[in-house]
Parts: C-alpha cells; sequence; structure tokens
C-alpha cells in the first residue's frame, strides 16, 4: 500500500491527541459478559452461539487463552473465554492436546467450534498479536482491541490480519470489536478483517476499523468465491485506504455503517459479488462503492445511502464507480430480519455505540443507544449449566446428494452448497431429496430453507432413513426438524404435498 498512508495516519493521530487535549471523555470499559444474540448471516446456517452452555474460564494471557481450549474434554465442547489485560507475544505460547490446534505468536482458533472470546472488566488489548481461525465454525468475538499486527518488520503475526478466517470456516460473530493498525502495506501492516477460502455466514457489527491501509477482504483472488454470507453493520470505518471490503464473489449486506476518510476506494464489489448496500453514511471519501482495479464486474443494490463531499473517479477498463450518482444493477433478498437506522442518524449512533468498552451498547432503529437487557456473567463459572444450542457444523456441506427427477436449471448440490440463492425443485409438486456420506453418519436434526419468492410452497412431507425405509419424522411446511440421533449413510427429505413448485434451497443437517 501507498506510504501516504502512513503521512495521513499521523495527521489522524494528532486529531486525537487535540481531542485528549481538551478533554473529550471516554466510555468506561465493559465490566462483564452479555449474552444478547448474534444478527445478520451469522444467524444462518443453525446459528452462531459460541460457547453458550459450556464452561467460563478467565484469561489474562495468550497461553491460557489456548490452555483453556486444550483443557476442554473435546474440541467442540462449548466454552466462554473471558479476556482481561493486554495479549502479547510475549505471553502468547503454543499449549498441546486433543482438543485443541495452537501456535506461538497469534490466538489460533484451529479445527474447533463453540467457542466465545469477550473482554471483560477492564479491557482486552491484542497487541500486535492477531487472531486467526482456521477450519473451524460457532465462533464469536467480542468487546476486544486488537492492534498494530504485522506481516512483515517485527514482530509479525497472522499474516498481518488483526482477524483472519480461512479453510471452510461457518458462523462467526464478531460484536463491538476495535481492529486498528498504524499504516499500510509498506509499514508492515494487511487487512484488519479479512475472509477467504470457503467462509460462510460471517456478521460484523458494531465496530471500529481504522488507521489502516486496508480495511479486510472476502475473497483472496478472483477466483476464490466460495465466500460470502457475510454483514456488516452499524461498523465506523475511519482513515482506510480501501476494501472496506473487498467483496470477490459471494453476497453481503451492508448497512447503517459509517465511512470517514476512505483515501482512494471504498465497498469494491467485483468477480460477480452482490452487495446490498442500504442506510450507510459516506462523508470526506472517494469512491466510496463500485468495481475497482478489475475488469470483472461485481455488483450492488443501493438505496437509502447519504454521500456527504465523497469525490469519484472518471470510468475506465478497470474503474466502474457507482457515482456520482449510484443506482442498483442488482437486488439482493435477504433471508432475516433487521431494523434500519436512517442514514442521517447513523454516524452518531455509530459514534456512540461501536468499539470495545462502550458497554455492548446497540441501536434499535430509533437511533438512541440501547443497553443489552440480558443479564452479564459476572464470575466465571466452573461447570456447563445449560445444553448448547449450536449443533456445530452443517453436516450437508461436503457430503453427496441426489433424489427424485430434478426440475431443469437446478441441480441435487444446490441444497447443499450454503448458498440460498440456488435450489433444488422437483420435475413436479412433489419429489425427493437426499443427503448422504460415505460412512454412517450420526444426525438428529434438520433444516429445510425455502428459496427467496417461494416460502410456503413446501406442504406435507416425510423425513426417511434412506437406508431402512424408516419415517424419521413427518410434518407440513419448512423449518427446523427435530428426531432422535440416528446413525445413517443417507437422509431423504420426501414432499408428499405442497402448494407451488417447491424450491429447497438448503437441506442441512446437524448432529446435535
Amino acid at each position: 500500500m501507498r506510504r501516504a498512508v502512513g503521512l495521513r495516519l499521523g495527521a489522524a493521530l494528532a486529531a486525537a491527541a487535540t481531542a485528549a487535549a481538551v478533554g473529550v471523555s471516554l466510555p468506561g470499559p465493559q465490566a462483564s459478559a452479555a449474552a444478547d444474540g448474534a444478527t445478520g448471516y451469522a444467524t444462518g446456517n443453525g446459528g452462531t452461539t459460541g460457547g453458550a452452555g459450556g464452561q467460563t474460564v478467565r484469561a489474562t494471557t495468550g497461553t491460557a487463552i489456548h490452555a483453556a481450549l486444550c483443557n476442554r474434554a473435546s474440541s467442540s465442547t462449548p466454552i466462554t473465554i473471558e479476556v482481561e489485560g493486554t495479549i502479547n507475544h510475549g505471553n502468547t505460547a503454543k499449549v498441546s492436546g486433543d482438543s485443541c490446534n495452537t501456535a506461538a505468536g497469534v490466538i489460533e482458533l484451529k479445527q474447533i467450534s463453540n467457542v466465545t472470546i469477550i473482554g471483560v472488566g477492564g479491557g482486552a488489548v491484542f497487541d500486535q498479536l492477531g487472531i486467526h481461525i482456521r477450519e473451524s465454525s460457532n465462533i464469536i468475538i467480542r468487546n476486544v482491541t486488537v492492534r498494530n499486527v504485522k506481516k512483515s518488520g517485527s514482530p509479525t503475526s497472522n499474516g498481518g490480519d488483526a482477524i483472519g478466517m480461512e479453510s471452510g470456516v461457518r458462523n462467526v460473530w464478531v460484536d463491538h470489536a476495535t481492529l486498528e493498525a498504524s499504516g499500510g502495506e509498506a509499514e508492515g501492516f494487511d487487512g484488519l478483517f479479512d475472509m477467504k477460502d470457503d467462509t460462510q455466514y460471517v456478521t460484523l457489527s458494531y465496530s471500529i476499523l481504522r488507521n489502516s491501509g486496508r480495511g479486510g477482504l472476502i475473497g483472496s483472488s478472483e477466483s476464490d468465491r466460495s465466500n460470502g454470507y457475510v454483514t456488516f453493520h452499524h461498523n465506523l470505518y475511519e482513515n482506510i485506504d480501501s476494501r472496506t471490503p473487498l467483496l470477490r464473489g459471494g453476497i453481503a449486506h451492508i448497512y447503517n455503517n459509517s465511512y470517514v476518510s476512505l483515501h482512494e476506494s471504498g465497498i469494491n464489489s467485483r468477480a460477480g459479488a452482490r452487495a446490498k448496500v442500504e442506510n450507510n453514511y459516506f462523508k470526506d471519501s472517494k469512491d466510496v462503492l463500485g468495481t475497482f482495479y478489475t475488469s470483472e464486474a461485481g455488483y450492488w443494490q443501493v438505496a437509502g445511502n447519504i454521500f456527504d463531499n465523497v469525490t469519484w473517479s472518471a470510468p475506465g477498463a478497470d474503474t466502474n464507480p457507482a457515482g456520482p450518482d449510484p443506482q442498483s444493477n442488482t437486488s439482493v433478498s435477504i433471508p432475516y430480519a433487521y431494523t434500519l437506522d436512517g442514514a442521517s442518524c447513523v454516524p452518531a449512533i455509530v459514534r456512540q455505540t461501536a468499539g470495545a468498552g462502550k458497554g455492548l451498547q446497540v441501536s434499535n432503529g430509533s437511533c438512541t443507544p440501547q443497553t443489552p437487557t440480558s443479564s452479564p456473567t459476572a464470575t466465571p463459572t466452573v461447570t456447563p449449566t445449560t445444553t448448547p444450542t449450536a449443533g456445530g457444523p452443517n453436516l450437508s456441506i461436503g457430503a453427496g446428494s441426489d433424489g427424485s427427477s430434478k426440475a431443469d436449471g437446478t441441480s441435487y448440490g444446490n441444497v447443499r452448497d450454503g448458498n440460498l440463492s440456488t435450489y433444488w425443485s422437483p420435475a413436479g409438486s412433489t419429489g425427493d431429496i437426499s443427503i448422504k456420506w460415505g460412512s454412517a453418519t450420526t444426525v438428529s436434526r434438520v433444516v429445510i430453507r425455502e428459496a427467496s419468492g417461494a416460502a410456503g410452497a413446501i406442504g406435507s412431507w416425510q423425513l426417511l432413513n434412506a437406508g431402512t425405509g424408516a419415517v424419521l419424522k413427518s410434518g407440513s411446511g419448512a423449518g427446523t426438524i427435530t428426531f432422535t440421533p440416528t446413525s445413517l449413510t443417507k437422509i431423504t427429505f420426501r414432499i408428499t404435498g405442497s402448494s407451488g413448485t417447491p424450491r429447497v434451497a438448503e437441506f442441512e443437517t446437524y448432529a446435535a
């Protein structure tokens, strides 16, 4: 990234120092963990509950965080880790165990699930130390600051990303975090919030991303299009060169964010990506939306945004800005409920609620900060208190599928691709769709999701153990189906009645 970002950063830090000198007050840190739920796309694919229902432990070092992961009964045993203090290279060592796969010099969440990391007490600061999520699912990170993570120079951590996700990651909620650097690539920094290599169902909410060359990306290259279903809401992007975010393929929902001083480009939708961009406030910035630095087009749906002192480049071979009069060139259907704040109040509500140490306050659409109503965890517990509700990963991802005759233009594989915009339909009004595995797999919960525009079409159905023909459950309408845990190699959803052409977007299977 250009050296200029360091100069701009200096000016930004000088302004902050001036504010401190005149007595600008800052909110006190969050004192304890709150239990309110995930939002956005992180609620899909079975939901994101982190360590809910599991043991709660306190950690003041990175080594203690790793030890908490490694001391679990298994790699999926729910756990909440309350973090207080400064986590750095000096106190973050590798810890070994059957339930973990850690490394020194980085908080490593690898090949695990059902984990919450939350800052408590005087706050949690990950100093020059990144958080790496790999081959993992159902992860929550809240109320933490991650700063000055480098990919070059000294010390280095996590490839220079504050929070990085890669390789089959599912269901991550990052909330009320502060992610910051002190320059761009030339100064040794990379992205603040990166997702690549099949990362899906992620929400970043009420967070601050600032003083960096790169805000974050979804997809590491034009061919890395297996990522998506990401929600960004009520975040502050400030003093960033580009990538707020860079989106390659996939779908993003971007609403109620405040953007200030984006120097080169902002939301960069490319390589077939689609972004719904609504009720955001862009100020003192350049090229805040479009396709940039590539000829492979992306798309956007816009509504209710405010562009305050935004400049736009002229279109070119590798530059396709959405402005100066942004218009929609696609439509994006959002599968979850949400409430919009008016764009005019977004800078104020985001300044009051976003980032670590803000009491986990949120907005309910009234442009007024709301304190979470759920009870905080005052002290660490030593034993699980409730049954976890996450259910682990969607077992359909990576499995096989088949069924009865399908309608033209549809595919059996569409029900297990994690993509709500693709679907399978039977050739008629009834039919079978199945998920299958190469070896016996225990399943006790199924979620049937209908495609947009087809909700309510599925009528009566049976859920079958295809190997024995046994009926596991019968009923009507799409949704969640629970039944006695059953070991099988193939499970069939048989539609026996419908009010229209059924469209099954996802046939999700879970062990619990």
